[in-house]
């Protein structure tokens, strides 16, 4: 860990644009650090936590509410998995639905669906927007795996968050509070107490419910698709806000990209496609109040979607600017990986990301890894998939 300008900071090296954006943040927060998987986001940097007495900020959040991971120790046995891994793929590809639209028509309700913050105010004109999307993956760096441990049993991991609901939410309240556009500006900071902020924060846990219902379902599916039972779950967000005491004092903790992870709390945290995933637990130790009890979320990309894939012309098809990742690296990195992969395009190869290891290795003392997953099955939202509402 290394401190600059009284900020804690675990990213080595450290990326400059989200080192630019927690300078800035720390400007209206009471409290900032940047986890190790850090780079840059939307006016906050993604592995950024921001810390506020009184106020909260919809920037730091993010667009995509209570996006999180979902992890499930299953009974199924490994080796009929791995005989059979190319058809659960195909099962998982074509029952649970990527990107914007629904391909099943299996519809999900919830009992979440009763709250009263779907009454009136923000939320209202989005119920069944939110009820059409509910258990859909989305596309980006959303994902469905199955994986297996250490012990040789078989996991599924699932990552994605509010879908539309959430990010039309966000987009609401950072309109409605007078957010500048773009990356480099300043983040949104509201009083938490005002009529503005209470009804952002009920309307951010409703997203936080919804999004836990989501990834509740699409697990529970992929578990019917194995034929198999739940046996253990870890279950967590990762963009979201938190009432929490830390060192006497309560503050809202804003995590964007970044983990929980206070003594004896569990978390999943993802890789790349072609690399490991872990579970992990956090420990006591001497940076706790430094971190906010923080870790990171993922790997950390190194590498933008327009750098990877490189820019074309949509209506000639004319190459503008190559990109930094061809199919061929990709496919050959998961084949080497064992790994039975459907959908997903190059800006999502493990060219694009940090190794989760060395990553983690930036945590060491902090977190402790409970469970190491090596995917046997990968499953995204394809290439092509359009969707406005990715992370």
């Amino acid at each position: 860990m290394q401190v600059i300008d009284g900020i804690p900071i675990w990213a080595t090296p450290v990326d400059e644009g989200a080192l630019a954006q927690i300078k800035n943040c720390a400007r209206t927060a009471d409290q900032c650090a940047l986890m190790a998987d850090a780079h840059k986001g939307y006016a906050v940097p993604i592995g950024g936590v921001v810390a506020y007495q009184d106020k909260i900020s919809p920037s730091g959040v993010g667009f995509d509410i209570a996006c999180g991971n979902k992890a499930v120790l299953t009974d199924a046995d490994a080796g009929d998995v791995r005989v059979n891994i190319a058809t659960i793929m195909d099962d998982i590809f074509r029952i649970v639905s990527f990107g914007v639209g629904r391909k099943n028509d299996e519809r999900v309700d919830h009992e979440l669906f009763d709250d009263c913050t779907w009454a009136e105010g923000a939320a209202a004109p989005l119920k069944e927007l939110a009820r059409q999307q509910l258990g859909t993956v989305g596309s980006g760096n959303h994902y469905v795996d199955i994986f297996n441990d250490e012990q040789d049993r078989v996991w599924i991991g699932v990552h994605f968050g509010s879908r539309g609901f959430g990010h039309k939410i966000a987009t609401h309240f950072l309109a409605a509070g007078g957010a500048k556009d773009g990356m480099d500006v300043d983040p949104l900071v509201i009083d938490a107490e005002s009529d503005l902020g209470a009804d952002y924060l009920a309307c951010m846990h409703l997203a936080g419910r919804y999004a836990y219902a989501g990834r509740d379902w699409v697990c529970d599916r992929v578990r019917r698709i194995l034929g198999a039972n739940a046996v253990a779950e870890v279950h967590n967000h990762h963009n979201s806000a938190w009432r929490e005491e830390h060192d006497g004092q309560m503050l809202w903790v804003v995590r964007k990209g970044a983990t929980p992870a206070f003594p004896g709390q569990r978390g999943f945290v993802g890789g790349s496609m072609g690399e490991l995933s872990v579970i992990i637990e956090g420990v006591e130790n001497q940076w706790g109040a430094q971190s906010l009890r923080s870790t990171i979320h993922g790997a950390g990309r190194v590498m933008g979607r327009m750098e990877a894939k490189g820019k074309y012309d949509r209506k000639t098809g004319e190459v503008k600017r190559a990109g930094k990742v061809t199919q061929e690296m990709m496919d050959e990195w998961v084949r080497q990986a064992g790994v039975t992969l459907r959908g997903a395009g190059v800006d999502e190869s493990p060219h694009c990301y940090k190794r989760l290891p060395e990553v983690l290795a930036e945590h060491a003392g902090m977190i402790r890894v409970l469970h190491t997953l090596r995917p046997i099955g990968v499953a995204m939202a394809g290439a092509g998939e359009f969707d406005p509402y990715r992370d």
